[in-house]
């Protein structure tokens, strides 16, 4: 009884470890642009768990698509890239912010400021995580 009792705390403590270790996003924002102008979509992705996790994609009813992309500066031009995926460290964040790594929201529909979009992640573990987003204006507000 006591060997059995000792399972069921053991097992109840590692289920509670778990749920505490799931990624969480943190400062999430959409940048509405004028007209049908891709929006960007910045935000932290924390990972508290002890592995690694990988970002693999977005999706959002807000956009056509969603996608991650990077801005990359090469001879003097900028440019932004889609990236296959994103590593985010055991204990560690990734910072997707304006000028580096974003999501790029294609054929926006109706981001209007002020408002909040659903916005889900996926990772290479087959796990996902919705946040809201909020919407602010071309320049950030």
């Amino acid at each position: 009884m006591i060997q059995r009792l000792f399972t069921i705390v053991l097992l109840s403590a590692g289920l509670a470890g778990a749920a505490v270790a799931a990624p969480s996003v943190s400062n999430a924002w959409i940048r509405a642009m004028p007209g049908a102008l891709p929006a960007g979509g910045y935000f932290t992705l924390a990972n508290p768990g002890p592995k690694p996790v990988t970002l693999i994609a977005a999706q959002s009813p807000a956009c056509g698509s969603l996608m991650l992309h990077m801005t990359h500066t090469m001879g003097g031009m900028t440019h932004m890239m889609p990236v296959d995926k994103v590593d985010v460290p055991a204990g560690g964040s990734f910072e997707f912010k304006p000028g580096s790594y974003h999501l790029m929201c294609m054929e926006p529909k109706a981001l209007k400021p002020g408002t909040t979009v659903p916005v889900t992640l996926k990772f290479a573990d087959g796990t996902s995580l919705t946040a809201s987003f909020a919407v602010k204006n071309a320049t950030g507000k």
